[in-house]
């Protein structure tokens, strides 16, 4: 493919937030693209941090219509960034994730990583990176809103983990 013909590269920005852990929770999405922006966020009634880190680059991922994007992923979320640059998702797959929390999120995730080319960054939290402080905006001001719903992923593990 000539390099006029190749798409440009996406930046997604993300961030996840709870009120408690577990306890109300939001993310917080910024999708930059050649001078395009989209936001995106949204919140559930009880759900842990882990879970928002990891839903925020899944609604990203998902927002996204290109088949084999670039997609840079920027994260304060050690626990998302860790999972892909150091293999943990790789062994939680081959054990079928025995005894390992947010399976649900994390088979919902492997597809939309594995169909475009992603590289992970970890950003330092609050420490002043606009759309990393974006996205934290986002993700509080939407574990906010009223009436929320029920995160039901989390709801089945509290079942599964004895967590209530």
């Amino acid at each position: 493919m000539a390099a006029m013909d190749q798409k440009p590269t996406i930046f997604l920005y993300t961030d996840g937030a709870a009120s408690g852990n577990p306890g109300p929770g939001g993310y917080g999405v910024v999708l930059t693209c050649a001078g395009l922006r989209k936001e995106m966020s949204g919140g559930f009634a009880r759900t842990t941090n882990n879970r928002m880190e990891l839903l925020a680059v899944i609604k990203g991922l998902e927002a996204i219509r290109w088949e084999r994007a670039r997609v840079e992923v920027f994260s304060d979320s050690t626990y998302v960034v860790k999972a892909i640059t150091e293999g943990w998702l790789d062994k939680w797959l081959a054990t079928d994730f025995k005894k390992k929390k947010n399976k649900d999120l994390w088979l919902r995730f492997h597809p939309l990583y594995r169909q475009h080319d992603v590289t992970f960054h970890w950003l330092k939290g609050h420490a002043g990176h606009p759309e990393n402080e974006r996205c934290d905006r986002l993700a509080v001001a939407a574990y906010k809103q009223p009436d929320l719903p029920e995160d039901s992923g989390y709801q089945q593990e509290e079942n599964l983990f004895g967590l209530s």
